[in-house]
């Protein structure tokens, strides 16, 4: 049952996020930085192999998961920082 509800808050936050990082450049900007911060941080879990448990379950997220993560992070990173710093808006 708890993996559904973090099924289910995850997908409600990425909606949502999605909607306003669509509409707003400053919200761009701040997922740019948080992006950022957290692919760092789960590269730095993958390099120094820390398992970190999914609170509330029995699972255990890998360092592996944590590395591949932390590519996808850096992506969002990029793109967002593409579009909310360097890309001018149309006027």
């Amino acid at each position: 049952m708890i993996i559904v509800l973090y099924v289910a808050a995850g997908l409600i936050m990425a909606v949502g996020s999605l909607f306003f990082a669509w509409r707003n450049r400053e919200f761009r900007k701040f997922l740019a930085g948080a992006f950022f911060v957290s692919s760092g941080i789960l590269f730095y879990l993958f390099v120094a192999e820390v398992s970190v448990p999914l609170l509330g379950t029995d699972f255990v997220e890998i360092p592996l998961v944590s590395g591949g993560r932390s590519v996808v992070h850096f992506i969002l990173f990029l793109v967002c920082l593409y579009f909310g710093f360097i890309r001018q808006p149309k006027t």
